[in-house]
């Protein structure tokens, strides 16, 4: 029998031109509020770092949803003039879009609406189904109709499938069905519902505006509308706002909470609080620890901006060694940059930066990033700290050698493209033409996030990037032989 991997493709679409990993999406919801279309565009600008391919809003008013899609950034499209005023209600729900699966179009820009047996329903997704493939093709077989590539339809047609009356009901009956990571805001007659999966992989905030609940990935979007944060939402926790109220349930299996640690090292704006400490603190904390374990004495420290910024400042602040902006970004280089000539893209990362001479000139450098994904760009950067005239540049990551991809919504290579899932230390140092090359470990990022040592039966966050522990069997995967040899086939070994 022919293996489905064309079928496989079609629905998970990677980036492989990519050398960062990108984030997954952002989603945010609010009840109760007059203005509800502008405070949700206000938030997803919030978010914006999660998506920039497409946003969405969804609002309802009491009798009638209303839908405004586009592709491109919150800004340039939720406006006033353009359209918040086609968004009237007091509910409103709202999704920024990385393409972790399915393709870039309008008709995988969420939130998806469907008009069910019993009302409407909106729901905007942050995550990836990793049995969305297998559970489409039953749904097929059984006659569903879909109309986008997104995994987040899957959810809506177990929903619509379900013969249950309460929609609280119907979605227990569809959670029960899925795997993987996934934060979910969901948009009915006058209720709005969050649901975080039962390892709390994908995160979802609870915050409070007068008598409007919101719920939403960071933080951050609570600040910029003056609201409060209240918590956040458990994992396997379904949280149902109504009538003013929230009510809280637990229908699903609970597993040990795992947060994607990337949450901690790169995703998260730095504002945003993780485990009531901001994302700032954990990365500077980090820069702590990749000092504890750093074996020279530089000139300088330098980051990759902006990605390795706080780490490098808990470095400087730790070792006494001068921090330095030794690369200057250029904050205007879009995504839709014009490349028109083979010398223009030859130009590569000085597109986007550059180095500041004076501060690296006959100086020993540590270059200071957050993560080491295929090292292309790392590559191009230490020869543009040398070409400006660096003594010696040593590269130290604040995160271990990401060796797995990932499965859970975030778009990560394949593992034939990570660089340390294919070469030695010594063979990427000599890769990306640095002096000497150094990751944080394991161990010493557990300590650095508050956590102690790794538990290797019940780690506390979703690791797998590292280690191979795969919290969550990637079904689809599997199934099409896309990955073999996963720590939960046979015991992942821990440094």
């Amino acid at each position: 029998m022919m293996k489905k991997i064309s079928f496989l493709n079609k629905f998970k679409i990677k980036h492989p031109h990519e050398s960062i990993l990108k984030e997954e999406c952002a989603v945010f919801g609010i009840s109760d509020s007059e203005d509800a279309a502008a405070l949700t565009a206000l938030g997803l600008h919030a978010l914006q770092h999660r998506g920039q391919e497409g946003c969405g809003i969804v609002s309802f008013d009491g009798q009638n949803f209303h839908s405004e899609k586009r592709l491109g950034l919150v800004g340039d499209n939720f406006t006033k003039e353009k359209t918040l005023e086609r968004l009237p209600g007091v509910f409103a729900i709202g999704h920024n879009r990385y393409s972790t699966s399915g393709g870039d179009t309008m008709r995988n820009v969420q939130p998806f609406f469907a008009d069910l047996h019993g009302g409407g329903i909106s729901i905007a997704h942050n995550g990836n189904l990793t049995n969305a493939i297998m559970l489409r093709e039953r749904l097929v077989k059984e006659g569903a109709i879909f109309h986008t590539t997104s995994d987040t339809e899957t959810i809506v047609h177990l929903i619509a499938q379900s013969k249950k009356y309460l929609i609280t009901d119907r979605l227990v009956e569809a959670l029960r069905q899925i795997e993987g990571g996934f934060a979910l805001t969901i948009l009915s007659k006058n209720i709005l519902i969050g649901v975080r999966d039962p390892f709390g992989i994908r995160p979802l905030v609870i915050g409070k505006l007068n008598n409007s609940y919101i719920l939403t990935s960071e933080t951050c979007a609570l600040d910029i509308i003056g609201a409060q944060y209240i918590r956040d939402v458990e994992n396997g926790e379904i949280v149902i706002i109504q009538n003013g109220e929230l009510t809280s349930i637990k229908p699903l299996q609970i597993k040990n909470l795992r947060p994607c640690v990337f949450e901690y090292i790169y995703f998260s704006r730095p504002d945003s609080l993780l485990n009531g400490i901001c994302a700032y603190d954990h990365r500077k904390n980090l820069g702590f620890q990749l000092a504890d374990e750093c074996d020279i004495k530089p000139d300088v420290i330098v980051p990759v901006p902006d990605s390795g910024v706080p780490a490098a400042i808990g470095f400087s602040q730790k070792t006494g060694v001068n921090f330095e902006l030794g690369l200057i970004r250029n904050h205007y280089v879009g995504r839709t940059f014009i490349e028109p000539s083979q010398h223009i893209r030859s130009l590569g990362v000085k597109l986007k930066l550059n180095a500041n001479k004076t501060s690296i000139k006959n100086k020993i450098i540590i270059l200071i990033d957050d993560s080491l994904v295929r090292g292309t760009t790392c590559l191009k950067i230490v020869k543009m700290l040398y070409d400006a005239g660096a003594k010696e540049v040593h590269v130290r990551i604040s995160c271990p050698e990401i060796k797995y991809p990932d499965f859970y919504g975030v778009d990560t290579p394949t593992k034939d493209e990570l660089l340390a899932a294919n070469k030695t230390n010594k063979e990427m140092c000599e890769y990306i033409g640095a002096k000497s090359l150094k990751f944080l470990s394991l161990k010493g990022m557990y300590k650095a996030l508050g956590q102690g040592e790794r538990n290797d039966l019940s780690p506390q966050f979703t690791d797998h990037y590292f280690t191979g522990d795969y919290p969550i069997p990637p079904s689809d995967h599997l199934r099409d032989d896309k990955i073999t040899q996963l720590s939960f086939l046979s015991q992942a070994s821990v440094n």
